[in-house]
């Protein structure tokens, strides 16, 4: 009778069997990471097409859709001015003037009015504002998820995002979002362009994690004959 001592062969069968548990977790991770990523590219798509066809609309009297192109009649509140900081345009810093308008029925809307630059310097700049009734045109933008903030999002009239909780009267802006404007009374260069990530990429994202995918198959399926355990008489001469 032959006995081992030896450890070395169950030792080899748990490192065959982390062998395929690895590399087949690195194969489900590609392949499902990808098609989330197919997945991205197709809402993407749909997104933009939605941009595409969003209506022009005159004073709406429901929450418009995001995208939508929107006519309002009403007369700006200089008073309720606030900054968007840390704003960059052709290479300018600035900020970005937010005020609010209000409607002849008395309904709120926050307007985006556009790009003041103004250097390295922390001082409010001095905008002049029409008085008296406007027409402002511009594209609108549904308030939704945003990212992370690391301290105070309101430091004097300054903010780092766009939150209409930013003032005292919040309850009267019409719905929840904002007017980023292109024309009419009061605005200034325009600077906001829609951050929607082109389906195309996320199409190439999709490729690269399938093709990591295979390259993991095909590591786990060729490289098992180094992982397998040899048991000590196939070591024997």
């Amino acid at each position: 009778m032959v006995t081992f001592s030896s450890n070395k062969p169950a030792g080899g069968v748990k490192w065959y069997c982390l062998w395929w548990v690895l590399w087949s977790l690195v194969v489900v991770l590609g392949m499902g990471l990808g098609a989330w990523q197919w997945q991205r590219a197709e809402e993407k798509r749909i997104h933009l097409a939605a941009l595409d066809s969003a209506p022009l609309l005159s004073m709406p009297q429901q929450s418009p859709p995001d995208g939508a192109q929107i006519l309002l009649h009403g007369r700006f509140l200089p008073q309720e001015t606030r900054f968007l900081d840390n704003r960059v345009r052709k290479g300018q810093v600035g900020v970005a003037v937010l005020t609010p308008l209000v409607d002849p029925q008395g309904r709120w809307w926050l307007i985006e009015r556009g790009f003041v630059p103004t250097g390295p310097y922390r001082h409010d700049p001095d905008i002049p504002t029409p008085v008296g009734p406007v027409d402002v045109l511009g594209q609108w933008q549904v308030a939704g998820e945003t990212a992370p903030l690391f301290g105070p999002n309101q430091e004097g009239r300054r903010l780092q995002r766009i939150e209409l909780a930013s003032w005292r009267d919040a309850s009267r802006f019409a719905y929840a979002g904002w007017l980023h404007q292109a024309g009419g009374d009061g605005a200034f260069a325009a600077w906001w362009t829609p951050s929607v990530m082109p389906p195309e990429r996320h199409m190439a994202y999709a490729v690269q994690w399938w093709l990591l995918a295979i390259a993991a198959l095909a590591m786990m399926w060729f490289g098992r004959r180094h992982a397998s355990p040899r048991l000590p008489w196939e070591n024997s001469p």
